[in-house]
């Protein structure tokens, strides 16, 4: 069994491999094409540097933990089925069904191999890749200035001794301080009693807070007659908050982008602060279930050992296995977005397209080996 396995396994690694790296390269020419339009544009923190080619090229390498963790259930399932109708189609596997590899064996067989790439695609998508997108913003905030959503920057809420505070941050440098700050402090009855603007400000763990510089400060007083407000400018201003670096940079940066770790602290801070977690929560259980669907793969490409093929049938299935793989993948962003806007459950939309195809394979699988 230790020979069946070793020959099964090194010829879908092999496949796998070379499938991977074929649709990473055409991936990362597209994103190198997309680099073109800011190549020879100087930076807007220094005149003298030039984002040139050697930059580009070390962005789009940034991006290849990425590209890999989003391609890798695609390549496993085109890598496998290729694999598996070429047994087929050799006689191969009739030859291994004869030595004693049953259904339920090679059942078993390929799901301990899905097992290692579904270790493998977690760790892309939950260690690699969030810390090379982290770089790579990094390397163009270099040059564009800062980091931002939109013009209207990230907001983030926290709540402390019987007040409640809405804070907008602008951008965040590449050096790790934030622009255009603006704090909303409200009472427990929803009254507002300071405006807070600052142009810069700095993160002060030890201090347990912010350190704000160039701060405007109004403050209202609702209990005169008629109200009073009252305005100051302070060169520097400490001001106490448990909102940390992780949970700005996590606010400034898309949700597939975090780690679930990060994602599932920043959904505890959100539901804390009485914000909308939808689609934080649906980020969050696609990125547990994603690295699954490597299981799904190989289930799917299992029932394509049990065809009969005529010569040159293989291209047809290996076609039809880029299909399924890219429907599959318009199926899980499809949910994603579908279950974000009706504000359907988020394990149901996050698990619905895997369960859907595991339907479908063992369907397939089961009718192929029991009714044929």
């Amino acid at each position: 069994m230790k020979t069946i396995r070793r020959l099964i396994y090194g010829e879908i690694l092999l496949a796998v491999g070379f499938v991977l790296l074929a649709f990473l390269s055409l991936f990362l020419f597209f994103d190198f094409v997309d680099e073109l339009t800011s190549i020879g544009k100087p930076s807007v923190l220094d005149a003298n540097r030039i984002y040139g080619v050697q930059q580009a090229l070390l962005f789009v390498t940034l991006l290849v933990p990425s590209r890999i963790y989003e391609l890798m259930p695609i390549a496993v399932l085109i890598g496998c089925v290729f694999v598996m109708a070429r047994l087929a189609q050799s006689s191969e596997y009739t030859i291994l069904r004869t030595s004693g590899l049953g259904p339920g064996r090679a059942l078993r067989t390929l799901l301990l191999l899905g097992a290692g790439f579904v270790a493998l695609t977690f760790a892309m998508g939950d260690y690699l890749a969030p810390l090379a997108d982290r770089s790579g913003q990094l390397l163009k905030a270099q040059y564009e200035g800062r980091i931002s959503v939109g013009q209207r920057g990230a907001w983030l809420k926290e709540r402390g001794n019987g007040l409640q505070r809405s804070v907008n941050v602008g951008a965040l440098t590449p050096e790790g301080e934030m622009e255009n700050i603006r704090i909303y402090e409200f009472d427990a009855e929803g009254q507002l009693l300071r405006n807070v603007r600052a142009a810069t400000a700095e993160f002060q763990p030890s201090a347990g807070g912010w350190l704000l510089g160039n701060v405007q400060v109004q403050r209202y007083n609702m209990d005169t007659e008629p109200p009073q407000v009252t305005q100051e400018t302070l060169p520097t201003l400490a001001w106490d908050s448990t909102i940390s670096a992780e949970m700005v940079s996590v606010a400034l940066l898309s949700p597939e982008r975090m780690r679930t770790v990060d994602l599932f602290n920043y959904i505890n801070h959100l539901q804390e602060n009485n914000q909308t977690t939808q689609r934080y929560e649906i980020e969050f259980w696609r990125k547990v279930f994603y690295p699954l669907s490597c299981l799904v793969m190989v289930v799917l490409a299992l029932p394509f050992a049990y065809l009969h093929f005529r010569s040159g049938g293989v291209a047809g299935y290996v076609f039809l296995g880029v299909m399924v793989g890219i429907s599959f993948f318009l199926l899980n962003n499809l949910f994603g977005y579908v279950g974000n806007l009706r504000a359907w459950d988020p394990v149901l939309a996050a698990a619905a397209p895997a369960m859907l195809y595991s339907l479908a394979s063992l369907g397939a699988f089961g009718w192929l080996v029991l009714r044929r």
